[in-house]
């Protein structure tokens, strides 16, 4: 059986550097397929997670070029349509977050059951939902979906009945190269979500309302190169600044952006 064994008494002090969000660094990955071109992605986390996401994106026809331990150039200039890998997909939730890219760019993708813990109810029917708001269909097919855009897809006003993370995520990023503006309403707006809608706008796309539960986004024709930093993991930040509260010691935070949940562009 495994355990913590925990010794008090220290007094936790000094200085400390929050890793790259990887609740950002996930979607912004995927994203980077909707570019005809180089992107440069900084403060990426070297997890396993990330690691994934780059096996599948490589499987896609995407170039992955790793500039430092923490910061890659992706060219995903001739990305391909074919099926996304079953084995990959099956190991890591966040999966899901390339239908959005392809469906908005290639028009089309089938898409394996995702994996990933199993932390209770996590329901796939937001992600459908949006995506036929934008005008694409769904259909099950051996152990996954096919998603299919009839032409191109158009923007719409959405109101998704939970404000799901990945599914604000995955809408937004189908939006971007849709025709007209897409209104989605009830949209999630953590941290994450922001940094994934600078991102995009970094690229050429027209969001607004970023940090907000209504967000807009007026498509383009496309989207070109960009560097992007991934900002700090608030939750890793926050651990360590309660265990220095509770310690009663001193600790310098560094790297950090304490007004990033209030931003709205």
């Amino acid at each position: 059986m495994e355990y913590f064994n925990i010794r008090g008494g220290d007094v936790m002090e000094g200085e400390f550097t929050p890793s790259g969000n990887k609740n950002e660094a996930l979607p912004v990955l995927a994203a980077s397929l909707l570019c005809n071109g180089k992107v440069v992605v900084k403060n990426v986390p070297d997890i396993k997670d990330v690691r994934i996401m780059l096996e599948i994106m490589s499987s896609l026809g995407a170039v992955v070029s790793k500039k430092s331990p923490n910061e890659l150039e992706i060219d995903s200039s001739n990305i391909k349509t074919v099926p996304l890998d079953k084995e990959l997909c099956g190991k890591i939730r966040t999966s899901i977050l390339f239908a959005g890219p392809l469906v908005a760019r290639l028009g089309s993708v089938v898409l394996p059951l995702p994996g990933g813990d199993v932390i209770g109810r996590r329901r796939l029917d937001t992600h459908f939902f949006g995506f036929e708001q934008l005008g694409a269909s769904y259909s099950h097919v051996s152990d996954g979906y096919k998603i299919v855009a009839s032409g191109k897809l158009k923007g719409r006003d959405i109101f998704l009945d939970e404000a799901s993370v990945t599914a604000t995520e995955n809408i937004v990023m189908a939006a971007v190269l849709a025709e007209g503006t897409s209104v989605i309403k009830n949209a999630a707006s953590e941290p994450h979500v922001q940094g994934l809608c600078r991102f995009l706008n970094s690229m050429g796309a027209k969001i607004s309302g970023v940090g907000t539960n209504v967000i807009s986004v007026e498509g383009v024709d496309s989207l070109i190169g960009t560097e992007h930093t991934i900002g700090p993991d608030y939750i890793e930040a926050g651990s360590f600044i309660s265990l220095c509260a509770m310690t009663g010691g001193e600790l310098t935070v560094k790297n950090t952006d304490p007004g990033l949940s209030l931003i709205h562009i």
